[in-house]
């Protein structure tokens, strides 16, 4: 492996630690990335090669190879099936985007994404933030779907960056969620930051970035209920943590404690949530523009289902 070699002692604080843990804590990588390198034997502990499991002492001498820094991804203009262009002017494109596509490429995603599709059909995205999320404002996880907007011009970036920061975006997603929530209708608040231990998901932890969820129950089945939910702050994989925390996780997201039965039963492979309506100030002409996204046919089977 070709890559960078760094030697260190390990600092009192890491005392007692796990190699892979501690190998994680002190150079900035996931532990999953960690765990491999210590594995393919690129993590010494004065001199010797250790397993993950290994206790690390203070003041021990760790000579670490971390692996060269993987290429930024790029876009690649490519066709999205189903990526439909609800509305477009020279400011902002605005999608409907469906199930299976990131929002933009990132590192060990080789599937469609939205940026990539809006380039295949010639939309000219603006070139501010990092080159393979240009004029991304905000974002859908892959399996969410419905109505994101997508920056074209310079002014467009800013103003819209500006508005989802201070919260002047309304932003409306309809889940189903399992059980029925006590209330009806309340406010989940309650920071987000990633899960200690698992690397892809996020949890309610203390100390994390601030997180509200607003929810209003629409309609109550014997197994779940159908919710209008409207976001103050917009975290990674906020409404499925919040319900999750709630113990009422999103029917279908097998990744925050779904049932996997119920998913099966209504023939759902991916978390029952989508994107249902953005509404804000055209950042040109100032005029308040909203657009709404029908629910996808295997949502809105499953939703049948939970009706029948």
């Amino acid at each position: 492996m070709s890559g960078d070699n760094r030697s260190l002692p390990v600092p009192d604080g890491l005392d007692g630690m796990r190699l892979d843990q501690a190998v994680a804590r002190l150079f900035g990588l996931s532990r999953t990335t960690a765990a491999a390198l210590v594995d393919a034997g690129d993590a010494l502990v004065d001199g010797v090669v250790r397993a993950n499991s290994y206790k690390v002492k203070a003041g021990s001498w760790l000579e670490v190879t971390l692996p060269a820094p993987a290429a930024p991804p790029t876009v690649v203009p490519q066709a999205v099936p189903g990526l439909r262009v609800v509305y477009a002017d020279d400011d902002i494109v605005v999608v409907d985007k469906p199930v299976g596509v990131a929002a933009h490429p990132s590192p060990g995603w080789t599937g469609p994404t939205v940026i990539g599709g809006l380039a295949a059909i010639g939309h000219r995205i603006s070139t501010s933030g990092a080159a393979e999320r240009q004029g991304v404002v905000h974002r859908l996880d892959v399996g969410t779907t419905g109505i994101m907007a997508v920056a074209k011009s310079e002014q467009a970036y800013t103003a819209l960056k500006r508005a989802f920061k201070y919260r002047e975006v309304d932003k409306q997603y309809h889940a189903v969620v399992q059980g029925h929530l006590d209330p009806l209708r309340g406010t989940v608040d309650a920071p987000i930051d990633r899960h200690p231990n698992h690397d892809y998901r996020w949890a309610v932890v203390s100390g994390g970035k601030p997180s509200i969820t607003h929810y209003d129950t629409l309609e109550a089945f014997p197994a779940a209920s159908l919710v209008d939910v409207r976001l103050e702050t917009g975290r990674t994989h906020q409404i499925r943590v919040h319900f999750s925390t709630l113990r009422h996780p999103c029917v279908g997201d097998l990744t925050y404690g779904a049932d996997p039965t119920l998913s099966a039963r209504l023939g759902l492979s991916r978390q029952w949530l989508h994107a249902r309506a953005l509404s804000f100030l055209h950042p040109r002409t100032g005029d308040e523009v909203r657009f709404v996204s029908d629910y996808p046919d295997d949502l809105d089977r499953a939703l049948q289902r939970l009706r029948d």
